[in-house]
């Protein structure tokens, strides 16, 4: 399969920012390194390249990478002591009480399911801070702040919180998102035809980091528009859900 390079958000001579789009790994799959992912793509024009962070296969946003290794090492830095700002855009099932909040659970690991995250008292330290930007009675669309970094932590804050993302397999209640499920009665489709997912992935995208140059401390702000699929929802839940 042919690497196609994503969208460019940042880029200077010591850092750059793609818009990583749905379905793409960041890194090489452990098990079969031939699976398409953004590194190995990237490094067919940056050969230095170093992922500072990662987003879930399914999660599409912001990502940053560094040219060189003494850059990598500043840009780690500032995220293990969180002085990176990272935002998220997420539907889930629902409409969180209150409005806005914090959560604050540690997270582990689970020993049963490989590749599968959980809330555990001797797990690490894990923030999240969430506000509704808009509510559809029994979804919502939320602006979501993250200030730890642990893998899945957005998908299974929210499943404590009790409002898991609409999609989600391994942590809310499916596999994709039908129009069908708001439109109800005034919805058809023929006997022939089989219905189309408005979503078939996880509804959640990073939207904006915003971090200080690691040479310069230049406050930059780096943004990815939402997709299409998250957006086209939005958009059907906004006109059947009243």
């Amino acid at each position: 399969m042919k690497f196609k390079s994503p969208e460019i958000l940042f880029e200077d001579e010591y850092m750059i920012a793609v818009n990583k789009p749905a379905g793409i790994l960041t890194i090489p799959d452990r098990f079969n390194a031939d699976i398409p992912n953004l590194v190995k793509g990237l490094k067919q024009k940056y050969p230095d390249l170093i992922p500072v962070h990662r987003l879930d296969k399914f999660t599409s946003g912001v990502i940053l990478f560094a040219k060189d290794a003494e850059t990598h090492k500043l840009l780690s830095a500032s995220f293990e002591s969180r002085e990176i700002e990272k935002y998220y855009i997420a539907i889930v099932d629902g409409v969180p009480s209150p409005e806005s909040g914090r959560i604050e659970v540690p997270l582990s690991e689970s020993t049963v399911t490989r590749g599968k995250m959980l809330v555990h008292k001797r797990g690490k330290a894990s923030l999240t801070d969430y506000k509704i930007l808009k509510s559809f009675k029994i979804f919502s669309l939320l602006y979501i702040r993250i200030h730890t970094g642990r893998m899945h932590q957005i998908r299974v804050h929210m499943q404590y919180l009790g409002n898991p993302l609409i999609v989600d397999p391994l942590y809310g209640n499916r596999e994709a998102f039908f129009l069908s499920e708001i439109k109800h009665k005034k919805f058809n489709i023929g006997k022939s035809d089989e219905e189309r997912p408005l979503l078939s992935r996880q509804p959640l995208h990073a939207e904006k980091l915003v971090i200080h140059h690691p040479y310069t401390s230049e406050k930059i702000e780096i943004t990815a528009e939402i997709p299409k699929d998250m957006e086209a929802t939005i958009h059907q839940m906004e006109k059947w859900i009243k």
